[in-house]
């Protein structure tokens, strides 16, 4: 934890970017570099889409503080296919893409720093160590991606809820900003519906049940926990997939890769 209180204070903009997984394979000089490359910081303080559907654009997104939805919206309805937490790099792959499918959506009070593509394609050219970095920030992306269809497949609705919860949690305390019992975020019911693949209203039978049988409470966005492993069970959530420390961890492999 001592590193990840360093890397935050010294890195206040970029600091958690691959916190808890491969940061340590970055260079002090490749952390200065990523730090200075953020050329604008902008503040959200109420829901804001931030990158439309089919938008083009020149630029991506670091999140340095809030959280960050990823939203398709079909048929009158929306759903959200992933949220970011500080730290992810929330867009990069727009930068090969120029525009991308999906919403990229601001959740509460948030903070972003944009880095142009001219920068990260300058990256490209001259930093292939960090370059890879980059790439293997998007596929952690994929990679929580497909988790979550298998799961949305898998499970019934309160257990595909713990799943999306335990997650969350591990993916905070990653970044050094996990809580002992739980989380704190501005997630409604009607998010994690959106979440999950379900109504609202099956939603709050869903968190009626994990009240009930004393595996989590919600209360308006705070996630009380007192038995993370009963949590953790019930959502059938092994976090391998998020690349932190256990099976799928990546040691030095990254360290000197040009």
């Amino acid at each position: 934890m001592i590193d990840v209180v360093d890397d935050a204070e010294r890195y206040p903009l970029t600091g958690r970017f691959l916190m808890g997984r491969s940061r340590h394979a970055m260079e002090e000089r490749e952390k200065d570099l990523l730090e200075q490359s953020i050329e604008q910081v902008i503040r959200y303080d109420t829901q804001t889409c931030i990158l439309a559907r089919g938008q083009p654009t020149d630029r991506s997104t670091m999140l340095i503080d809030g959280f960050i939805l990823r939203t398709i919206t079909e048929h009158e309805r929306r759903y959200i296919v992933g949220i970011q937490v500080p730290g992810d790099f929330v867009d990069l792959h727009a930068y090969a893409l120029k525009r991308l499918d999906h919403d990229v959506v601001t959740l509460g009070p948030t903070r972003v720093g944009q880095i142009s593509h001219d920068r990260i394609g300058h990256i490209h050219a001259h930093e292939p160590h960090l370059s890879r970095l980059f790439w293997f920030s998007t596929l952690l992306d994929a990679a929580i991606h497909r988790q979550w269809t298998l799961k949305l497949e898998q499970l019934k609705a309160s257990r595909r809820v713990s799943h999306r919860l335990s997650e969350i949690w591990r993916r905070l305390e990653m970044v050094g900003l996990g809580r002992s019992n739980g989380f704190r975020s501005p997630l409604t019911q009607s998010d994690l519906a959106d979440m999950c693949g379900t109504t609202a209203i099956h939603m709050n039978r869903a968190l009626s049940e994990l009240r009930r049988e004393d595996i989590a409470e919600f209360r308006r966005g705070l996630v009380i926990v007192r038995d993370r492993a009963k949590l953790e069970r019930h959502g059938d959530f092994d976090p391998s997939y998020l690349y932190g420390h256990g099976p799928l961890y990546v040691a030095d492999e990254l360290d000197d890769m040009d």
